[in-house]
């Protein structure tokens, strides 16, 4: 396998595919999932993709199957569900443990699936606590119910969810200060938009690092 090798797999939502960054000496797969409004060219998973081989994680950016339909608007959640469930027995294929992830929506569905597929750990990436000013919308119970150990990078000034309004529970939280819902952060902010993604990288990391 080399680095950017694309691999469609089909599942009983329609043909997913995965670009694979593969460690040389990988202990573990971290397969990570796009948002509701974009897809794996977002800059964090970009990022995470280019600086966690070198450290012994081979990372798999999975594009759910209606982004390589071409559509425009993600589907229902359960459909979600459905196209990572299929494209599982690939991910976990190389024999190593998993660790299922993603940004926003696909953060979401890695914490709803976790349990079920055998995943080492989740990690959560902008994780939509609840709609933009809407915080009674709370989507907390998918988070603490994941069922394994969770890291959640959030920005903090995400209108999804700042950090601040996480509650307690078995997840490790690691804030991108000033940073949106996109980790992206002001030009004159606390941090520069490398420092930003360096802060992310370096937690998953280290995090990835602690689960052996």
């Amino acid at each position: 396998m080399h680095q950017g090798q694309q691999e469609v797999v089909e599942t009983a939502a329609g043909p997913a595919r995965l670009t694979w960054h593969p460690a040389a000496a990988p202990r573990l797969v971290l397969a990570l999932g796009h948002g509701a409004g974009g897809g794996v060219e977002a800059r964090d998973l970009v990022a995470l993709a280019a600086a966690l081989p070198a450290h012994g994680v081979s990372v798999a950016l999975v594009e759910q199957p209606w982004r390589v339909a071409g559509k425009k608007l993600a589907p229902a959640p359960k459909t979600l569900d459905t196209g990572w469930r299929g494209l599982w027995p690939a991910l976990a294929a190389p024999g190593l443990p998993v660790v299922a992830g993603g940004r926003s929506a696909g953060a979401r569905v890695a914490c709803r699936t976790a349990a079920e597929l055998g995943a080492r750990a989740v990690l959560a990436l902008s994780f939509p606590l609840h709609p933009p000013g809407r915080p009674e919308k709370s989507r907390a119970e998918e988070l603490l119910g994941a069922g394994v150990p969770v890291l959640v990078v959030q920005g903090g000034n995400d209108p999804f969810g700042r950090p601040a309004e996480f509650p307690a529970g078995g997840h490790r939280l690691v804030e991108v200060p000033g940073a949106d819902h996109g980790f992206a952060v002001p030009k004159r902010g606390a941090l520069t938009q490398d420092e930003a993604l360096r802060t992310i990288t370096g937690a998953a990391r280290e995090w990835t690092a602690s689960l052996g």
